[in-house]
């Protein structure tokens, strides 16, 4: 499988892009929020990948940010969720908003996708609600600071669940250091049971 891709972007044509790497043009879809992160022709690009076999194709995604990848292989796993809808999802909302609707259940965000019905849009809340955990909880904290992030990844290790972490590191101090921090946060935790 090849998940990761370093090279030089040579072509954008949403939702396709090719990036050249060492005389090789591979062709990636991405989704918006990634092509908006991408460098202008000609300079070098490094995207997290998944590559999709079918019988008539081999499909490459590419995605800024481990979080965007790790959800589009999490919609990929409910039924009647294929690439293009699971595109269509990260083009039409970050990870932090689409776990907002999530958790609050707002089937109106999703519907405002291009492609999500009011039928999928509830079926994707329903799939998603408990399966949304670890990188949107990573995407939320690095949202906030880097400090944060790294908090919930030394929790998350430790075998905190994310719920546990989150709530952790919303009671920390927004400047708090990862050291500080993380002590911090496991005095809370081990209060907490």
């Amino acid at each position: 499988m090849i998940g990761r891709i370093t090279g030089k972007l040579t072509t954008k044509q949403p939702p396709q892009i090719v990036v050249d790497v060492q005389g090789v043009g591979y062709e990636i879809d991405v989704p918006m929020s990634t092509l908006y992160q991408l460098p202008a022709i000609g300079v070098d690009v490094t995207l997290f990948t998944h590559l999709t076999v079918r019988e008539d194709a081999h499909l490459l995604f590419g995605f800024a940010t481990e979080q965007e990848r790790t959800v589009f292989r999490q919609l990929l796993k409910i039924s009647g969720v294929g690439a293009r809808t699971a595109l269509s999802v990260l083009s039409g909302l970050s990870v932090v908003d689409l776990h907002a609707a999530v958790s609050t259940q707002d089937s109106g965000r999703l519907t405002k996708v291009p492609g999500i019905g009011k039928k999928t849009a509830e079926r994707l809340l329903l799939e998603l609600k408990d399966k949304l955990n670890i990188a949107v909880s990573v995407a939320y904290a690095a949202s906030a600071n880097n400090a944060s992030s790294d908090i919930v990844n030394a929790l998350l290790s430790l075998g905190y669940n994310d719920k546990e972490a989150s709530w952790a590191v919303k009671q920390l101090p927004v400047d708090a250091s990862v050291n500080d921090g993380i002590r911090q946060a496991l005095k809370l935790l081990s209060k907490s049971k």
